[in-house]
């Protein structure tokens, strides 16, 4: 069982390259893919799958491939055994035992005559013991499709795993249960995830950048620690490359400035006749052959000391920070910028949804609404159950719980783009509001446009300016959302919700890493660690909100109840 890639290549129809000459090989044990958004790691997987074809080069793949993407079109109406891929199987041995045992029945079986048990140990072992294999798909959470998926690989026993993004939607119980299941896996494992969690349970890295790839022996932590040291090093070699090409170019002034004293000197000595004229001549163009030589060695020598500053400086990885001052979205300690009532109850799902659309061209926006004065809430009946949730200042607020228990549906009521039964939202400050899908940018707009739109008041300059710190400098500011790859979106929507006018003093992020490669998480914990106003997060991710500062943690309940509570 491996895969072997064999000066793989590959370009989109348009002519764009993505993958160039990739050679490397997977035998059993875990491989985490990693690389910037856009860097063509969902790609790899489609082709070493047999989804698309190289454009040149090879995939060889010994064994059979048991293939997870990352964005998959789902029948509602089908089975859990369809989704888990055992419907055939399990129809062939139903047929079988009704005595059909035709020679087709037989073979659709193969080696699989207990896979319904696999199938439900495997269940069980996820955690998913409740769902039945004649259970609809529509009556699952979006955890429970992708870990019941899941199951079913794992059931299959394929020789070759492949696994996009698997943590997307999964709660933090389900994601340590999959960390762990994959640490006994015996087969080939290639996994595209940018979850910390389950890199660690890694056995190597492979590091997919500008085309190439190049592997990493060891975990997540390994493999930075490995970087940072290469990095130095690059740095280092980029120093001296800079001061060789310092000292050429000084070598070279100053070679040139003696031998303009040397040409000056032999100039006036034959003007004085102080030598005959032909021997002037002669030692004029000796003097001119030596200066040419001399001129030459130097500029060589300038050319590669470039030439090597220029190699240096390619091995330089391009992490550029975003950094920015946002002191506007500055919130007072005290001052509170949301108050929820009604949470001490269980709540049903969106009842009522507002003519607003939950997500727009630009990011929600909710202005201050004066709020009535109330009393403080009284000590609940439960320890840690909250009835009424206050936001104040500059707070950092996480908010877990399992998937369903409708943490977006209460992030969309607090931002306004949904009502709820019997609970109440009271906004005193600008709230802006971050969807899952970061589909809130007009395709059809440039950058600059998208961000103006977000904050009509602003000069072209002031969006421009705030958005080279985004690091959309120059010509790609005017870059048209629809054509931007998946980091450069990323970065576009932190700008146009962060730059909004009025800014916003309390964000809403609703799973904010989910699909992020490692950089641009790390840009949008800089970005928030600059933003001075409130922030509420609901993820799964909880390396990310130990990153950010968390200062408050909140659970909700799967009957929608909110608890306080410390880190999970």
């Amino acid at each position: 069982m491996s895969i072997v890639l064999s000066d793989l290549s590959f370009s989109w129809p348009n002519g764009r390259g993505l993958l160039s000459t990739l050679n490397s090989s997977f035998g059993p044990g875990r491989t985490g893919l990693i690389g910037m958004n856009g860097s063509g790691k969902s790609t790899l997987l489609r082709l070493i799958a047999g989804e698309l074809l190289p454009t040149s080069g090879s995939v060889t793949v010994t064994g059979d491939v048991g293939y997870l993407p990352q964005n998959r079109t789902l029948d509602t109406e089908a089975s859990v055994a369809e989704l888990l891929g055992i419907a055939a199987v399990r129809d062939a041995i139903g047929a079988i035992a009704d005595g059909n045992t035709s020679a087709a029945a037989i073979d659709a079986v193969g080696d699989d005559w207990d896979i319904e048990d696999r199938a439900r140990e495997w269940l069980a072992r996820l955690n998913l013991a409740h769902v039945g294999l004649d259970d609809r798909v529509r009556r699952l959470s979006g955890g429970e499709t992708v870990m019941t998926a899941l199951a079913g690989l794992f059931a299959r026993k394929p020789s070759v795993i492949l696994l996009d993004e698997p943590t997307n939607n999964l709660d933090l119980d389900a994601r340590r249960r999959l960390a762990a299941t994959v640490q006994d896996w015996p087969g080939v494992l290639l996994v595209v995830s940018h979850d910390r969690a389950l890199l660690e349970a890694m056995g190597q890295i492979a590091d997919l950048s500008q085309g190439s790839l190049r592997m990493y022996g060891g975990n997540l932590s390994a493999y930075e620690a490995q970087l940072a040291a290469d990095q130095a090093a690059a740095e280092r070699a980029v120093s001296a490359a800079a001061a060789d090409v310092r000292r050429q170019k000084h070598d070279l002034v100053s070679n040139q400035t003696k031998q303009s004293g040397r040409d000056r000197a032999g100039r006036q000595l034959a003007a004085s006749g102080g030598i005959p004229h032909a021997a002037a001549g002669g030692r004029k163009r000796s003097a001119q052959e030596t200066a040419g030589r001399s001129r030459e060695l130097h500029t060589e020598r300038l050319a590669t000391a470039r030439s090597r500053l220029a190699e240096a400086e390619e091995a330089v990885r391009d992490d550029d920070t975003i950094r920015i001052s946002l002191p506007r979205t500055a919130v007072p300690a005290g001052r509170t910028v949301l108050t929820v009532r009604g949470l001490d109850r269980p709540w049903h799902p969106v009842l009522a949804v507002s003519s607003k659309p939950a997500v727009s061209s630009k990011p929600v926006s909710s202005k201050p609404v004066s709020p009535e004065q109330e009393p403080e809430p009284g000590g609940p009946d439960e320890p840690g159950l909250l009835a009424r949730l206050d936001i104040r200042g500059p707070e950092r607020i996480a908010l877990t719980g399992p998937n369903g228990a409708g943490k977006t549906t209460l992030l969309r009521a607090m931002a306004g783009a949904a009502a709820l039964d019997g609970v109440t939202v009271r906004r005193s400050g600008t709230v802006g509001y971050l969807p899952q899908r970061l589909d809130i940018l007009d395709d059809q707009l440039t950058v600059v446009e998208n961000v103006r739109a977000a904050a009509p008041t602003a000069s072209i300059n002031e969006v421009r300016a705030g958005l080279a710190r985004f690091l959309f400098r120059g010509t790609r500011a005017d870059q048209v959302a629809g054509t931007l790859s998946g980091g450069e979106r990323f970065r576009a929507v932190l700008a146009a919700l962060l730059l909004a006018q009025p800014p916003p003093q309390l964000l809403l992020l609703d799973e904010p890493t989910n699909s992020l490669d490692l950089a641009s998480a790390r840009q949008l914990a800089q970005a928030l660690s600059c933003y001075q106003g409130a922030v509420l997060v609901a993820s799964h991710d909880v390396p990310f909100l130990r990153s950010i500062g968390i200062t408050r943690w909140l659970r909700l309940a799967g009957d929608g109840r909110l608890l306080t509570g410390g880190p999970p």
